[in-house]
């Protein structure tokens, strides 16, 4: 292994675990907070619920709390939490697939027009990640789709989680989804991860959109598939 490849999973462990032990301590804070209330406001009172259960040497519960790359358990660390504060499971990491009606022939030829068109339209993006899928190349879109998601959360602590994961997805030079970007869009990306915003990969996701418009695009409207669903479409 080259000293650059060793500083970029030194820096990727970094990022990581300066995200994890910050929600820790944000966990934490909120937890001290709680119990001062409820001393407070349940003082005297009797309590009839029965005592939590220890914590069993072997468990691998919601609550444990890990550094795992290969994502073999359940930890708190590696869920997202959804808008209404509750916590999703394992496809909580990237976007769910889009669903609408077919699209009609006049969309599905505005695709050829231009690659922002095709981005533009839903079935546009299911039917481009089916073909970046069959090239082994579907970590461009979900990235962007990821990105395009983070934009629109407020909630900061959802943002910063929401930012680790894609870090973890989509940049780490450990991941197998790793997308391609230049060292100098890396080291933004580093310097943005202190402080994660909805902006974070603001530059990452053009450059990976511009991959895809120059590279993946062309063959799209050159595939079968996409020749295939055109006829088709006019014939219905």
């Amino acid at each position: 292994m080259d000293e650059t490849s060793l500083r970029n999973i030194i820096t990727d462990h970094n990022i990581v675990m300066t995200s994890v032990l910050r929600r820790q301590s944000s966990t934490s804070n909120e937890n001290d907070v709680r119990m001062r209330n409820n001393r407070s406001s349940g003082h005297g009172a009797v309590n009839d619920s029965p005592p939590s259960s220890p914590a069993q040497p072997g468990d691998r519960g919601t609550r444990a709390c890990c550094f795992c790359w290969c994502c073999c358990c359940t930890c708190s660390c590696l869920a997202v939490k959804s808008g209404n504060g509750t916590q999703g499971g394992p496809n909580s990491r990237i976007p769910l697939p889009e669903r609408d009606d077919p699209p009609t022939h006049e969309e599905i030829e505005s695709w050829g027009e231009s690659f922002d068109k095709l981005m533009q339209s839903k079935g546009g993006r299911r039917t481009f990640r089916e073909f970046l899928k069959s090239e082994y190349s579907e970590e461009n879109i979900l990235f962007w789709l990821a990105c395009e998601d983070l934009k629109k959360e407020e909630n900061p602590e959802i943002v910063e989680e929401k930012a680790r994961l894609i870090y973890e997805d989509y940049i780490s030079i450990l991941s197998p989804k790793e997308v391609s970007l230049d060292s100098r869009v890396r080291e933004v990306i580093n310097r943005n991860m202190v402080d994660p915003t909805p902006h974070t990969f603001d530059e990452a996701q053009l450059q990976i959109y511009t991959l895809m418009h120059r590279d993946s695009y062309p063959r799209f409207l050159n595939s079968q598939m996409y020749k295939k669903l055109l006829e088709e479409s006019q014939l219905s």
